[in-house]
């Protein structure tokens, strides 16, 4: 396994890692091309940036390579319209692209200072929470001395894991918008960041200021 970097943040015994250096001309790009020809099994892109890294990870990955890389998006159907903006072709992406997994982090909330609290059916059904017409329990932290008074202490992932489906790969390459992309996984069973966080906060692991400050509503990616 070959890694490029920027910069190399933990040293993995057995992983041959490599630290991006522009000023010298080693790119991700340059460190890429040499990295293909000893035809590793394994390419972990710390980041694509630009076209031509982007370029050179769907080459690597057309001949069989398995390249793990990430994206700055705020959604995983996001990613799609990412990458089709930094010029990747559609058909391109539906032959490279296998599976794409959006992630945050949410604060959890204090154990030992942790309460109910009940919330009105209106506000619920606004945040996307089925609540029947019937007040809803959700929890937060009161703060206290384990907490520093905040009311939260770890943090917890949510993920949205979209793959890419018959389904979705026909819309890719009609160009189809984020939100049609993200409606159809959603339809063939994939979980939102928002619906992901919701479980969590009526679990009581966190809270739903905390998912309504790292997620994006269902409306707000339509509006796009």
């Amino acid at each position: 396994m070959i890694t490029v970097e920027d910069p190399v943040e933990y040293i993995i015994d057995g992983i041959n890692q490599v630290t991006s250096r522009p000023s010298i001309g080693l790119t991700f790009a340059s460190a890429l091309r040499s990295i293909l020809r000893q035809d590793p099994d394994i390419i972990m892109i710390g980041e694509i940036r630009d076209f031509e890294t982007v370029d050179i990870a769907i080459k690597a990955a057309l001949t069989g390579h398995l390249v793990l890389s990430t994206l700055h998006t705020t959604t995983a159907a996001g990613s799609i319209t990412r990458l089709l903006n930094m010029g990747v072709e559609p058909f391109l992406i539906t032959s490279s692209v296998i599976l794409i997994a959006a992630q945050r982090l949410v604060r959890n909330i204090c154990h030992n200072c942790k309460e109910p609290y009940e919330l009105d059916s209106d506000m619920a059904e606004k945040l996307g929470i089925k609540s029947g017409g019937k007040k809803v329990t959700l929890y937060r932290g009161k703060g206290c001395d384990a907490c520093r008074n905040t009311g939260y202490k770890g943090r917890v992932g949510l993920i949205e894991v979209l793959t890419l489906t018959p389904k979705i790969k026909t819309l890719i390459l009609e160009s189809s918008q984020e939100y049609k992309i993200r409606d159809q996984a959603m339809l063939e069973g994939m979980k939102t960041l928002r619906e992901n966080g919701i479980t969590l906060a009526l679990e009581g692991v966190t809270t739903i200021d905390e998912i309504v400050r790292v997620t994006v509503g269902d409306q707000d990616i339509e509006a796009k």
